[in-house]
């Protein structure tokens, strides 16, 4: 059997234990399945699609680890080649053997089972490389090969690249924003905003814990994660999340 993680919402991951993975994701040469990346030696290029993620992700991520037959068909390559296919057990040596394995990624063209489906684990959020590896300290390329048309929020990237990078934006301002907020996207963003930082206490997001969207309360459950303080805790285990 051939180990790999997928990295994925905290709150969704939860439920992947229950329901398995979703075959939501487009591959390379068509149909839907499932990304992850093998389980390798170093910790760190394991869950290295993490600081990744976050910039598509709101709230906390969460590493899912699966299990699938040696045999089975994946495809595996870097994310700006074309992959190649080949059996699950031959990807994992493929990975392993690489000099650097960052950028490389594993698609699996079907569900994941809640059997094949092992544990779900906390990771650290600022784990990898971000817009590409060895990006650090380096602006991110806007051009239509780095960034390719119809990939999702691409528009809002390249207006991020073209204008100078606003501040972070004060409490204040941000609770106001939550206040004013009048659907579940609204409030998803504004609490991703929030779990950015550190941004003193949680109390004033009890209000939010018995929202009626599942959405929210799996936000909230995830952001309160980088929140200090009995009252960050106390506030997590009232939430009901959902199924």
């Amino acid at each position: 059997m051939a180990d790999f993680v997928h990295i994925t919402g905290a709150g969704p991951a939860r439920r992947m234990r229950r329901t398995g993975i979703a075959a939501r994701s487009h591959g390379r040469a068509g149909g839907r399945g499932v990304y992850c990346m093998p389980v390798l030696p170093s910790f760190t290029l394991t869950h290295q699609w993490v600081r990744e993620l976050r910039r598509w992700h709101p709230g906390v991520l969460a590493a899912v680890h699966l299990r699938v037959p040696d045999d089975e068909r994946v495809t595996v390559g870097h994310y700006g080649a074309e992959p190649v296919e080949m059996t699950a057990a031959q990807a994992v040596a493929t990975v392993r053997g690489l000099s650097d394995p960052r950028g490389h990624e594993v698609f699996v063209p079907r569900a994941i089972a809640s059997a094949e489906v092992r544990r779900v684990r906390d990771v650290p959020q600022g784990m990898g490389w971000r817009y590409q590896p060895g990006a650090h300290g380096r602006r991110p390329c806007p051009c239509p090969v780095c960034l390719r048309p119809g990939t999702f929020k691409v528009a809002r990237l390249r207006r991020r690249f073209d204008e100078p990078e606003s501040p972070s934006a004060p409490k204040g301002e941000l609770m106001a924003r939550l206040r004013a907020a009048t659907t579940a996207d609204e409030i998803v963003d504004v609490l991703w905003e929030l779990g950015r930082r550190r941004r003193g206490g949680a109390e004033e997001l009890a209000y939010l814990v018995d929202h009626p969207d599942p959405d929210v309360r799996d936000a909230l459950h995830s952001v309160l994660r980088v929140y200090r303080g009995p009252g960050a805790k106390r506030l997590q285990s009232h939430i009901v999340l959902a199924d």
